[in-house]
Parts: structure tokens; C-alpha cells; sequence
């Protein structure tokens, strides 16, 4: 049981013991830096349930635990806050429970609640940008923070492998590419497919000018570019099962799919299960049908099925189109009852979706759950803003994205400018030095974009997410680097607990700091998990750092002349390192041994 437990237990029985009331919650915050103590009780909320005087009955509460509380050494109250001092021998008791549980923080999987998280899911027109990593680092993380608080995680994407926009790219190829390939260019094959989709754009903006010249309204002629025409036409012929049209479509995908492999084993992303959309967009018509016998949709004059969202303060929502074709809504009720199908104990879904697709997903849950399935109570849409650069908005189709591998390969090269002007990697080989900055730079953009919060926009600034001062993924790297160095120059005691540490032994004010700042990561773990924000696991680290980096200034460690204070502070070190490490994991971050 944590000391925030016990305190608790004790507040709830110090106010039933003197004022005879069950007191319902105990709120709690750190303590303030210009005050004694450990923790704070906010006495303010308990005065909906006990009158008086905050302060009385803060030295009540205090006194109350000075008795029963053994680990409470001393409190003070200042105004409604009952600042508790908690003893040395309480976080010593705390370090040697922990000092050997190699993922201190994680919980093991209960075995009982999956969950699947779905991330990525790209259009196989293109390859993947700078969009599509926030995605994919977002989506990553929250099913390892999600493991890590002990749930079962399945990772899955849908993969848009149909529709015009792939069609585009084929046709295209089809009337330019020449006989282009992945193995006869060099390039990976979604940067080839993806040349042209924006090949296509080209030829089409270029037959409505000159449909425009001629005094055809550039509506008209937007909707009747003969290119459009040729790749609707090419659309259906897919559709109806054409072999010409669906073998150029398996081999062009199949460039992609390499493509996308290869980004994802760079970006250090993986995936349990895929799902293809040329496999899904039928699905759900089913489900329609049903819904409409129990009354949850109803049928317009024109045949197409609607459901009526109106007293949710939605809108009324076409399921089936007239003809009917399914859209997007019907696709997505079915893929989510397939999953269930797929994976029986998933009890909940996470979809990693950008903040465009808020109302869509508003939509989706309620009709799952008017379709009476109980899991549809635990689904999530993991929303997320853009992300911006300094040089404006992306566009695929104009060719103005930020690609992925690009971007990556940028970021590794900041990163070597970065490290060689501060020249400290002299006995480093190339490799090395190649091994090293692709390991800053990766951590550098990933620790960038997932310590803030999901749902705010990005401005990302390359040059500034490899800085080494500051909340910077290469600052805690760099921390961590330097704990390694302590360890390797205290070998002989960097593996050894002293059993001759005391819990009487005397903490500096930094060591029981950095103690309180260890003793917090499962709770933030559990907390992360529950609000699906890895932003919470990135400040937190950094937190921990800032900690670690005072107690290194200002606490004398190796050069320690007490025998048992030298060890507890390399052992203490060597599990901040380990801290560090595991907080990085759940965000898909490496930390070097030297740097």
C-alpha cells in the first residue's frame, strides 16, 4: 500500500474518530517548495462535510497521523493545507522494495481486459509524412503505456487500399510511368506511387485549364477532366472484379506495402493485425439491415437508410446510400463488430484519429451502442491536432508534404551537426557515430511531439527538438548517458546492496527528492493510461531529470567518503537509469550507454 493510501485510510479515520462523519474523498498535492514537507492534504473540500476552522482541523488531521502513522515524522498547516513530513526511513524502505524489480512501475497483464488500439492506417496513394507520425507515435505509445498498466494490447491499422485516389496513382502510372519500378528506379515504392498521385493532380488541373480556355465553368469542368473520368471508369472496372485493373492494383500496393514496412522498422513501430479496406467496405451492410428490424435506423422514400441523432444533439446520419452502397460510416460499424468477432476478449477500441474526424466518431460510438453492443461503452477516439512547420500547411496531392523518411534522415543529421559541434565524440567510430545520432535524432522528434498533450496543434521546429538544454528528448538522453558513466566508474558497488543501509540513515533533502520523484511512476503510468497521454510519461521523465541533475550538482557521489551513503547513492542513480529507460520505452524512445 502507497503512503497516499495509507494517509488516506488514516484522514478518513482521524475526521470519523473526532467528528463522527464519513468523509468521502481526501484530496492531495505535493507540497510546496517553500514549506516542510512531503505531501499536502487540502483540508478546504472537507468543510462541505465538517464546520470549523480549516486550520484547526488540519492540526487535528496532523496529530491524528503523528499517532497512527509511523512514517509521518512532523506536519504543519498553513491556512486549509496540512503539510505532512514523511520520515527517511519510509523512502529507504521504498528504495529497497524496488531496487531490484527490473520494470519497476508496470503492472503485470491481468489477462482479463484487451484492448485494441488502431494507429497509422494510411492511403496507399502516397507515402507516409509528418502527419502520419504523430499518428503513428501517438498510436505506439498508448498501447505500450496501455500494456504497461497491465492491460492486453492488440496494435492494428486499416490500411485505405481502395477507392479513386488509388486509382489515380494507377491511372497515372498507366499513361506516364513507363515501365517505371521500384527495382529500376531505386526509389521505395510508396515514394513512386506516390510521384504519381501527384502526377495525376498535375494532368487533371492542367485538362480543366484548358477545358476553362475553351468556356466550359470550371465546376463543369473540375467534374468532367477527361483523366477524372478515365480513373472513375477504372474505379468501377475494380469494383467489378476487373483482372486487368485489379492486378496493376495488387502490384502497385505491393510497392506500398514494402515501402510502409520499411518506415515503420525506421520509425520502431509495429503491428499485431492489419485490416484492409478493400476486405472491410462491405462490411456492416448486414448490421444495417438488422438495425433497421429493431427500429434503430428507418428507411427515406428514396430507399437509402438514415439513423435520427437529433435528441442527442447530433444530426440524422445516412448509413446506406439509395443504391445501396455502403459509406463510411457503415464500413467503420462493421470493421469495429468484426474486430470483436477476431479478438473475443477485446473489451474496448482505441482509434487514433485526427481532430477532423471528432463528429464521425461521436456518430460511430452512439450508433454502436443504440445497436445494443455493450463493448461500444469503451471506445476512444485518441484526437490529435496538426502538426505545422515553420513553411505552412502540407499538401499531398501538390507534392508539399514533409515526407517521413525525410524527415528522419534530417532529423539524424541535426543531430550529428548538433553532437560535432559539441565535440565530445573523439573516440567514437563512424558506426558508432552513425548508430548514435540516429538514436538522438529519433529521439528528439519523437519526444517532441508526444510531450504535448494530443489534442493541441504542433508547430514542429527540427532544429529546436534537438537541443540538449531544456525539455528535450536529447537533454534526458544525455542524463541518462551520464548515470551509465557514474556506473561503470563505480562498478565495484554499482551492483551491490549494501545490507548494512539503515532505514535510520540520515537523507540528504535531494535524495528524498529524487525518491519521491521515483516513487510516483506508476501512478503516472496508471494516470497516462487513463487519459491515453503519453505527454504525461515525456514531462514526468523530464521532471525525474531535472531531479536527478540537482542531486548530481549539488550531492557528492562517487567521491562520497561514508562507505553506505556512496553505495545507496550509485544504487540510487543506477534505478533513476532504469526509470528513465522505462519511461522512454513506453514513449519508443532509445537511450544510449555513452554520449
Amino acid at each position: 500500500m502507497s503512503i497516499q493510501e495509507i494517509l488516506t485510510t488514516k484522514v478518513k479515520e482521524a475526521i470519523s474518530t473526532v467528528y463522527k462523519v464519513d468523509l468521502p474523498t481526501v484530496e492531495f498535492q505535493p507540497t510546496r517548495k517553500d514549506f516542510e514537507g512531503d505531501i499536502t492534504v487540502v483540508v478546504f473540500p472537507m468543510l462541505r462535510f465538517v464546520k470549523g476552522n480549516p486550520a484547526v482541523l488540519g492540526n487535528q488531521i496532523g496529530e491524528y497521523l503523528m499517532e497512527h502513522v509511523e512514517d509521518v515524522s512532523g506536519f504543519n498547516v498553513v491556512k486549509g493545507f496540512l503539510n505532512i513530513v514523511i520520515s527517511d526511513s519510509h523512502y529507504i524502505e521504498f528504495f529497497k522494495s524496488i531496487k531490484k524489480i527490473k520494470n519497476f512501475g508496470y503492472r503485470a497483464n491481468a489477462g482479463k481486459e484487451a484492448v485494441m488500439v488502431e494507429y497509422s492506417s494510411p492511403n496507399t496513394n502516397k507515402p507516409l509524412h509528418l502527419g502520419h507520425i504523430r499518428n503513428n507515435l501517438l498510436g505506439y505509445s498508448v498501447a505500450e503505456i496501455l500494456k504497461a498498466a497491465g492491460k492486453k494490447v492488440y496494435k492494428t491499422q486499416i490500411i485505405n487500399d481502395r477507392g479513386i485516389h488509388i486509382c489515380k496513382s494507377m491511372l497515372a502510372w498507366q499513361k506516364f510511368g513507363k515501365g517505371e519500378t521500384p527495382q529500376n528506379t531505386g526509389l521505395k515504392g510508396d515514394k513512386l506511387v506516390g510521384n504519381y498521385y501527384v502526377a495525376f493532380d498535375k494532368a487533371y488541373k492542367a485538362e480543366i485549364e484548358e477545358m476553362v480556355s475553351k468556356g466550359v465553368e470550371k465546376k463543369q469542368a473540375e467534374k468532367e477532366a477527361p483523366i477524372l473520368l478515365e480513373a472513375q471508369s477504372m474505379l468501377r472496372k475494380w469494383e467489378a472484379s476487373d483482372d486487368e485493373v485489379v492486378g496493376l492494383w495488387k502490384t502497385m500496393n505491393g510497392w506500398v506495402y514494402k515501402g510502409f514496412d520499411e518506415t515503420y522498422k525506421n520509425l520502431g513501430v509495429d503491428f499485431d493485425k492489419l485490416y484492409y479496406e478493400s476486405d472491410t467496405y462491405l462490411l456492416g451492410k448486414d448490421v444495417v439491415a438488422s438495425g433497421l428490424e429493431k427500429g434503430v435506423f428507418y428507411k427515406k422514400e428514396d430507399g437509402s437508410v438514415w439513423i435520427d441523432l437529433t435528441d442527442e444533439g447530433l444530426d440524422e446520419k445516412i448509413v446506406l446510400r439509395s443504391d445501396g452502397t455502403a459509406v463510411y460510416m457503415t464500413q467503420d460499424i462493421g470493421t469495429a463488430i468484426q474486430r470483436v468477432k477476431d479478438y473475443s476478449d477485446i473489451t474496448g477500441m482505441v482509434y487514433t484519429v485526427g481532430n477532423e474526424q471528432d463528429y464521425h466518431f461521436k456518430v460511430l460510438f452512439l450508433i454502436l451502442k443504440k445497436l445494443g453492443f455493450t463493448w461500444a461503452e469503451r471506445l476512444h477516439h485518441l484526437s490529435y491536432g496538426m502538426v505545422d512547420l515553420p513553411s505552412g500547411k502540407m499538401k499531398s496531392r501538390e507534392g508539399t508534404v514533409v515526407d517521413a523518411d525525410d524527415l528522419m534522415i534530417d532529423m539524424s543529421e541535426t543531430a550529428a551537426k548538433i553532437s560535432e559541434e559539441l565535440g565530445k565524440l573523439d573516440d567514437y567510430s563512424v558506426t558508432e557515430k552513425q548508430g548514435l545520432f540516429k538514436m538522438i535524432g529519433l529521439g528528439a522528434l519523437k519526444y517532441y511531439i508526444l510531450k504535448v498533450d494530443p489534442k493541441k496543434r504542433i508547430l514542429f521546429d527540427p532544429e529546436e527538438s534537438v537541443d540538449f538544454q531544456g525539455n528535450t528528448g536529447p537533454f534526458i538522453q544525455y542524463t541518462y548517458a551520464r548515470i551509465q558513466s557514474i556506473l561503470r566508474k563505480g562498478d565495484e558497488i554499482a551492483n551491490v546492496w549494501d545490507s548494512e543501509v539503515e532505514p535510520a540513515m540520515e537523507l540528504h533533502s535531494k535524495e528524498k527528492e529524487l525518491l519521491k520523484q521515483v516513487q510516483a511512476f506508476p501512478e503516472t503510468i496508471q494516470l497516462a493510461a487513463e487519459n491515453y497521454s503519453p505527454a504525461l510519461i515525456a514531462n514526468y521523465t523530464y521532471d525525474l531529470v531535472k531531479e536527478f541533475n540537482s542531486f548530481y550538482q549539488q550531492v557528492s557521489i562517487l567521491g562520497e567518503s561514508v562507505e553506505q551513503k556512496k553505495v545507496f547513492r550509485v544504487q540510487l542513480s543506477k534505478k533513476v537509469g532504469e526509470v528513465i529507460q522505462s519511461a522512454f520505452l513506453l514513449l519508443g524512445i532509445q537511450v544510449p550507454e555513452r554520449m
